[in-house]
């Protein structure tokens, strides 16, 4: 039971990395020896910690979205006969109300360009069609039925240049090589786009690459319904609260022995000390505070207090997303498009989508999902999650909505009825996931720096 992170990582994920190596963090050890002469403590301030027995602990995982409900939920089901009993999942959130994933436009592909990255979303796009029966409870209650609301209305990227055109017939190649079939992902020139979609403007497109099946989106919070209430069906325990303190080996490598979390229960805060054998740092966004708040007690805080050499290169940026709607009835006899797969405009990177099921009357529904993200010089970690509080029209009125009436003339006549921002957990180094073992705590497992990409990949 020991080793189950260790095994779900190395025999899950480690076909899926994708390219951070960083420093090997040195053998497992299953048993752990607490002793003050050998640990660092710190209380943070707290007057008093409750630590029992009751508190030893197998597995913490630190973030319940949809990384941590999955790592939990496969830990239970793979290497544990369905018992989640030894697991804690500890959420600050329990209403997802700021979550990433219900904030996010819920989008599942595998046309990326990195060979382990298509592998997870392939995995992701299994579990999503058999959400169903994987995340099943009982049988017996109507109100277990798991819809994720999987429409595979596809991607479609496109390319404007020579570059973009050989990228794209490169990057099709990578993906046929990771799994993805030749009748699932399709090259179309200008003529053979604009046959499949009448309302796009292919003046100055030279390529694109559709998924016809397997991309699209879903409900991100029927996802985490599901896995919640499935994690809790095998005995998982959730606590709503965050980490405020830790206690490790105050060596090199130093195991993180206990995890101090101030927990929110009726009104009353406590701080309760778990003791551990395995972290799992699944915190989106936040994980980077939350490895600071693990690294406690290092021996060498030179590196801006942190206590590592090697601090997770992720910090927490705003994304915004437009809710638009259409005019279906035009007077210039412009095509609204009755299903848009999530189009990316190749100069700009704005993309679209449509929301919502197709009418009982065949009717375009004329509802849109729109966002772009900002440029590189004023795309900065955010300093205040208040910031969250609106989205950025600035974007809209000078990036967005420009775009899309290039894009598709009909656009011209749109009308946004709501919008809204959320966090986005950026990989300053290449935006691609970092899934393994700090190199300076060893039981501290990372699924972090997503970068868009976590709901997506998170059942892998």
């Amino acid at each position: 039971m020991a080793s189950n992170v260790r095994q779900l990582l190395s025999r899950r994920l480690a076909p899926h990395l994708s390219g951070h190596h960083l420093p090997s963090s040195s053998s497992f050890c299953s048993k752990v020896t607490f002793s003050r002469s050998v640990t660092s403590i710190m209380t943070c301030g707290f007057a008093s910690i409750t630590n029992d027995n009751n508190n030893n602990v197998d597995t913490l995982i630190i973030g319940g979205g949809p990384m941590g409900l999955s790592t939990a939920y496969h830990l239970a089901t793979q290497y544990r006969d369905n018992d989640g009993s030894d697991i804690v999942i500890v959420e600050q959130d329990p209403t997802y109300a700021r979550s990433s994933a219900t904030l996010s436009a819920g989008g599942i592909r595998q046309q990326f360009s990195l060979k382990e990255n298509v592998q997870m979303s392939l995995y992701g796009r299994d579990f999503l069609r058999n959400a169903h029966h994987l995340l099943q409870v009982d049988d017996d209650k109507e109100d277990d039925d798991v819809d994720v609301q999987f429409q595979e209305h596809g991607y479609l990227f496109l390319a404007s240049t020579p570059t973009g055109r050989e990228q794209m017939i490169q990057n099709n190649q990578v993906q046929q090589s990771a799994g993805v079939s030749k009748d699932d992902m399709h090259l179309m020139d200008p003529f053979q786009l604009k046959q499949q979609f009448p309302w796009l403007n292919t003046e100055d497109i030279v390529l694109g690459s559709y998924g016809s099946s397997g991309e699209g989106w879903f409900d991100p919070w029927a996802l985490i319904r599901g896995l919640k209430r499935k994690c809790q069906s095998m005995g998982v325990t959730f606590i709503k609260g965050s980490p405020v303190g830790a206690v490790r080996e105050k060596k090199l490598n130093g195991r993180v022995l206990s995890v101090d979390v101030l927990e929110e229960e009726d009104k009353k805060d406590s701080v309760v000390r778990y003791n551990v054998q395995h972290v799992v740092n699944a915190a989106g966004a936040n994980c980077s505070k939350v490895m600071e708040t693990l690294a406690t007690g290092a021996t060498d805080d030179a590196n801006g207090g942190s206590g590592l050499l090697y601090p997770i290169p992720v910090e927490p940026r705003k994304r915004c997303i437009f809710f638009i709607h259409c005019n279906t009835h035009q007077t210039s006899g412009y095509i609204v498009p009755q299903i848009a797969p999530l189009t990316i405009c190749p100069q700009t990177g704005v993309y679209f989508r449509s929301e919502g099921l197709i009418l009982d009357d065949g009717e375009p529904t004329g509802n849109f999902l729109c966002g772009v993200s900002p440029s590189q010089d004023i795309d900065k970690a955010i300093g205040d999650i208040s910031e969250l509080d609106y989205a950025d029209y600035e974007l809209w009125d000078e990036i967005i909505w420009p775009a899309l009436y290039h894009r598709v003339p009909a656009f011209g006549e749109v009308k946004v009825k709501s919008s809204w921002a959320g966090l986005y957990e950026y990989n300053t180094m290449d935006q691609n996931a970092i899934i393994d073992f700090h190199p300076e705590m060893e039981n501290v497992a990372m699924v972090n720096g997503f970068s868009g990409h976590g709901l997506q990949q998170s059942p892998a």
